[in-house]
Order: C-alpha cells, then structure tokens, then sequence
C-alpha cells in the first residue's frame, strides 16, 4: 500500500473544460520524509514510516529526535506507516512527493474527525425522540437503560448513552484523485475528507480495489488570465 501524509486545507470546486462542476477538498502535501524502512527480519512485518512537517527538538523526546537523527532529519510532527512493500524502494532519509499519486487514482483518505463535545443520545446515536405532545414528559432522554432483558438491573457495558461526540480516527473511501501538482504540494481530491481544516490526513491507494478513473481537463484561470 502507498500513501503520503498531508495536511486538509479546506473545500473548494473545479471546473472542467466541458463545464462539468466538481467538489474537491484541497490537501497539501509538502514533502515526506522517509523515517524508517521495517522489514520482517528486524521489526516482523514489512512496511515504510514516513514523517511530515519538522517539530521544535525541545517539543521531542529524545527517542524521536535520535529516531529522526538516523535518516539526517529532524523530529517530526506527524508519523505513520504505510503497510507493505509497494515503497520499500524509497531509502531511509528519502523525500515522497505528491507526483506518488496521478490523477484519476482512487484513493482513501483517514483522519481524525471533527470534536462536538458532549451530545446526547439523539444526536449521538441517531436514537428515537419521544413522543412531543405536551403530556408526554419524555422528549429527548436515552429511554430505558437496565430494562432490557433478564439481566437483574445492570447496565450493559457498550450500552449506547450520551457523552463525548466526534473526534474519532475515521476513513473516507474510494475517492478519486482530480488534480496532482508536485511542485505547488497540493492535491485535489473528490468530495469531503474527514477532520477540520489545517488537519493532518493520510492519503493512501484504496483497501477495496477499485479501477482508476479517467483523468479530467480542468479549465486553467492562471493561463486564460495571461491571454
């Protein structure tokens, strides 16, 4: 599997030159830097660590900034491994591009999703709301909670109840790459992305294979502009 890490910077739209309008999210991908390269003998399993983005040294352990220090670079804010040998020819201390994807690929991309703070269990779990006459007395509770079954009163653990919303590692999948520029590190890639903007987010190639799109002519303002 390959992948790159970046950076979601927010959502936009493009237009192709037949006038079709596409929503994109726009992902900035500066240079990753190739941390580590695992491999069955020495870690059990075969994958490549890359890092994003340097951090201040005395915000860094000092296994991270001796970590760092074996591929000559500087401890990173943002690591994660790509499973597998579809990279293992990138060497230690190597950079990874955004020209690592093309247009028209299909992609999934994880990150961590917007907080909501404490919701109930309506909007949480999606739960019925009661009864709104005005003799109800119940509208918006969680309902029942040690009733259900022959178990003497107890609370189920997993049971589904009001807390803590969002904030949770989610992955979007199959969207396609529009647009893949190397040298101004972004991409364009199809719909929404998870987390908040300035958000670090994995792009990798798709868990459920899927066949790539053909590419799109996007109508480029810059050089109409120069005409």
């Amino acid at each position: 599997m390959k992948g790159i890490l970046g950076r979601k910077l927010g959502m936009t739209q493009v237009f192709t030159t037949e006038g079709i309008q596409i929503p994109v999210t726009v992902i900035e991908v500066v240079p990753n830097v190739v941390l580590q390269q695992k491999t069955v003998e020495t870690d059990g399993y075969v994958a490549t660590q890359l890092g994003v983005e340097d951090a201040k040294e005395r915000r860094a352990t000092k296994a991270a900034i001796g970590h760092a220090k074996k591929a000559e670079t500087a401890p990173k804010r943002f690591v994660r491994e790509m499973r597998g040998d579809d990279m293992a020819e990138y060497a230690v201390g190597s950079e990874v591009k955004a020209d690592l994807f093309m247009a028209g690929e299909i992609v999934d991309v994880t990150g961590v999703s917007k907080g909501k703070g404490f919701s109930g269990a309506i909007a949480r779990h999606n739960q019925t709301i009661g009864p709104k006459s005005h003799g109800s007395g119940f509208h918006r509770g969680v309902g029942s909670l040690a009733t259900i079954g022959r178990n003497n009163g107890v609370i189920n653990k997993g049971t589904k109840m009001a807390g803590h919303d969002g904030s949770l590692t989610t992955t979007n999948q199959n969207l396609v790459v529009i647009k893949v520029d190397a040298e101004s590190n972004y991409l364009l890639v199809k719909g929404n992305v998870p987390g908040p903007k300035r958000g670090f987010v994995v792009v990798k190639s798709a868990a459920k294979k899927r066949a790539a799109k053909e590419a799109v002519d996007l109508i480029d303002y810059a050089a109409a502009k120069e005409e």
